[in-house]
């Protein structure tokens, strides 16, 4: 037994069958046998032809020549119309072309089977090669995958049959006669009618005239349609009508209801790559970051502007309600500018927001093309973003989202409080005497607020992690690489009445926890602009420049 399937890839078979013309709407189905052993001709010659030779092609060939079973999955029958230049009545004629198609599921598999076909299993082999070069099958928009079925699920299959030669029997109840065209086995792999180039050799009367085939291989199954239109034959040489039962209602539409999509969970995290004739300095991660949520909040009030005029707040993008008080539990939005090729010029932006993106926040999202700022328009290099993709915090890994146990300050870590001199919480003498042991106490304290939210970080002691200062040979807060940046250097003032970031203690630190955690991790003042911003240092040995 030999059983081929056969996948549409596109979920359509494009074949007209022969003897009608294209505009009648009749699409072939089932595939015709005389169809598919003249693609596989076509196979081999344009991709096999070094690899098989004619002899063992033909003895496969042979092998196929009987008219098969098939087994027919449900499907449905469509066309669409197309209006083709005609040029019969002018330059601007066109004509009405009909494009018949069977359509069914791209996962359906249409079987061909001839049970008493025998290979071997050399043959079998060089078969089941020839069928994954398979490209298409009718026309070239029908693309097509084969494949050789073993023994056991073709017999395992042929109780699924539905469409057999029909010989002396009547078609049983609900099916249909159709006529398929088949090769003839006398014929088909004859060359008595097929065209022939006859070039002369010698002058005059003493000149021979020899007669080459114009195809290879010489056969009738080879015909062209055109040479066939030419020489007005009805029906190809080396062919033959078979007739065959099929189902009446092969072509039923089976309405099949389709399951609930499932609500996925939103967004937390949005990706912008920055482009720009000179990008924006490290120093400057608060300003953009800024000037990011500014845009992003503008076009998120424009596109949800009532019938007054009043614009909507997004608190995912603000950080505010709409009464104005501001969000709790750090779910929204953080705008994380970061320096991705060490080259000290800020190249991303990251948006995580732990609650998820809505909807309308997505839009907005979509529709951010440029950071504007003033400073920005007046140096004529605009701040251009290119969204890179949105998802889920466990499904990102690049920029401040990796995965390590060892991370370093990219931006200073400000103090999210003054130190404290009087009261019941007052500070420590030591404390107030060290700026660098308070800035260590801080940073403790904001990790142990950052372990107590994150699901994730549930029973980590946070005893076990260890803080380092990153400090110079001088004993002073400085980032290794690029110039060996300072806190003093970044912009720490938010845009903002009475913001006090420039007069609040800022340092560089190295942080070990005691196991791998993944990113985001900033903390501190304006941690929601960038500041106080670790990576892993696992990326910053990577490149010499980056922290």
């Amino acid at each position: 037994m030999i059983a081929i399937g056969l996948k549409f890839l596109a979920g359509r078979f494009h074949a007209t069958p022969w003897g009608r013309h294209v505009n009648e709407g009749a699409p072939e189905w089932p595939p015709s046998p005389w169809r598919l052993l003249r693609s596989l001709v076509a196979t081999w010659k344009g991709k096999l032809d070094d690899s098989l030779d004619d002899t063992e092609a033909r003895t496969i060939l042979n092998a196929l020549v009987e008219p098969p079973e098939f087994l027919l999955p449900p499907a449905g029958a469509g066309h669409t119309r197309h209006y083709m230049p005609w040029f019969k009545k002018g330059p601007g004629d066109k004509t009405l072309v009909f494009d018949a198609f069977v359509a069914l599921p791209p996962e359906s598999e249409v079987l061909i089977v001839w049970p008493d076909g025998c290979l071997s299993p050399e043959q079998r082999t060089t078969l089941q090669q020839w069928l994954q070069h398979l490209g298409y099958l009718g026309r070239a928009e029908a693309w097509c995958e084969g494949r050789l079925l073993d023994e056991a699920e073709a017999n395992q299959r042929t109780a699924e049959i539905n469409c057999r030669p029909l010989g002396t029997r009547t078609a049983e109840s609900g099916a249909e006669i159709v006529r398929v065209l088949c090769p003839d086995p006398a014929g088909a792999f004859s060359g008595a009618h097929t065209p022939k180039t006859v070039p002369t050799t010698g002058r005059g009367k003493t000149g021979d005239e020899h007669r080459r085939p114009l195809y290879d291989p010489d056969w009738h199954l080879c015909g062209e349609t055109l040479w066939l239109h030419a020489e007005r034959w009805s029906d190809a040489p080396g062919s033959r009508w078979v007739r065959y039962s099929r189902r009446a209602d092969c072509f039923k539409v089976i309405q099949v209801r389709r399951a609930r999509a499932q609500k996925t969970a939103p967004p937390q995290v949005a990706r912008f790559a920055f482009d720009s004739t000179v990008l924006p300095l490290v120093t400057e991660t608060l300003p953009v970051a800024e000037c990011a949520r500014r845009n992003l909040m503008g076009i998120f009030g424009r596109l949800m502007e009532s019938d007054t005029g009043q614009r909507s707040n997004s608190p995912i993008f603000s950080g505010k309600t709409d009464d104005g008080e501001v969000c709790t539990g750090h779910g929204h939005a953080r705008y994380l500018p970061t320096d991705e090729d060490g080259d000290g010029r800020l190249d991303h932006l990251t948006l995580v927001a732990v609650n998820g993106f809505g909807e309308a926040e997505r839009r907005a999202i979509d529709r951010l093309r440029q950071i504007k700022s003033r400073e920005r328009e007046e140096s004529g290099h605009p701040l251009r973003a290119l969204l890179l993709g949105l998802g889920r915090i466990e499904n990102f890994t690049p920029g401040p989202l990796r995965t390590a146990s060892e991370w370093i300050s990219a931006t200073p870590f400000l103090t999210p409080r003054h130190p404290k001199a009087r009261g019941a919480k007052r500070d420590t003498p030591e404390l107030l005497a060290s700026p660098r042991d308070f800035l260590v106490v801080a940073l403790r304290e904001e990790l142990a607020r950052l372990v107590s939210r994150r699901p994730d970080l549930a029973g980590l002691d946070c005893e076990g992690i260890r803080i380092e200062p990153v400090l110079d040979f001088n004993g002073n807060f400085r980032l290794p690489g690029r110039g060996g940046l300072r806190p003093i250097q970044f912009k720490r003032n938010r845009q903002k009445h009475g913001d006090d970031g420039s007069r609040r203690l800022a340092g560089f630190f190295r942080i070990h926890f005691p196991v791998s955690i993944s990113g985001p991790i900033a903390l501190g003042h304006s941690c929601h602009f960038g500041l106080g911003l670790f990576v892993p240092v696992e990326a910053s040995l990577s490149n010499p420049h980056t922290p």
